[in-house]
């Protein structure tokens, strides 16, 4: 049901986008047509292939590396609440800073490379992370843990088995906005450092008006988001499985 609900909604999107291309002058839009012809263009090319793997091997690497800081930090500041409350608020104040206003500095610092493509990918992943994991360590039900602590449970376990899978949502929802800032990121990260990647070709084709292969990027970038996240709802369908068969053995 809910694939023919989304199929149907590609079609009026489909429909959508023809009837504007229809009446925007020649030039300055594509239609699906136009965009679908692009695409095969690009694809015969190589072009768009060298560009996909560029960008994923950055967009990979920083968020990769922010899913390990971020939930190991997030869970390391629920953990021990002092050292929580101690940092928090200059984590609460970074993640209100537009990151771009640190690539001058970061290109400064790293230069042009793919460590400075990497390190903004990675600040932009990073903060959702920390917060969200963090934040799911502090809402842990404290009935659960009395009962859990009254049991006989050391507080490792009751880490593991009563804190931690109560925050398992609060983590995923982090890695999912962690991930879409991210793939921000990485386009952002191209455009201003060595253009390269799929974020090199939306400034080529977006600046000599090829707005077929402009739009074919754009779609792309829109199917790895996609893919992201439909990666991420599985993995938190089994570990919400996971955690309810150890509930069940515990």
């Amino acid at each position: 049901m809910i694939l023919l609900a989304r199929l149907g909604v590609l079609a009026v999107l489909l429909v959508l986008w023809s009837v504007t291309a229809a009446h925007m002058p020649q030039g300055l839009f594509a239609s699906p047509s136009e965009t679908l012809a692009a695409a095969r263009g690009i694809l015969a090319e190589g072009r768009l292939w060298k560009a996909i793997a560029a960008s994923l091997q950055v967009y990979l690497s920083g968020t990769g590396l922010a899913a390990v800081v971020g939930i190991g930090l997030g869970l390391a500041m629920g953990a021990a609440p002092f050292f929580g409350r101690t940092i928090d608020v200059f984590l609460y104040a970074l993640a209100a800073t537009p990151r771009v206003a640190f690539v001058p500095l970061i290109i400064v610092l790293l230069g042009l490379g793919i460590q400075a493509k990497v390190f903004i990918v990675f600040l932009g992943a990073v903060m959702p992370i920390v917060l969200n994991t963090y934040a799911g360590v502090k809402a842990a039900d404290r009935d659960l843990i009395e009962m859990a602590r009254g049991a006989g449970a050391g507080q490792a376990r009751i880490f593991a088995h009563v804190i931690l899978p109560g925050a398992v949502p609060f983590l995923v929802t982090g890695l999912r906005i962690g991930a879409t800032i991210g793939l921000i990121n990485t386009v952002v990260a191209e455009l201003y450092t060595a253009v390269s990647g799929l974020g090199g070709l939306l400034a080529t084709y977006g600046a000599s008006f090829r707005m077929p292969e402009y739009f074919v990027v754009v779609l792309t970038l829109s199917l790895i988001g996609v893919l992201v996240t439909e990666a991420l709802r599985q993995l938190e369908n089994r570990l919400t499985r996971w955690n309810s068969a150890s509930g069940r053995r515990d």
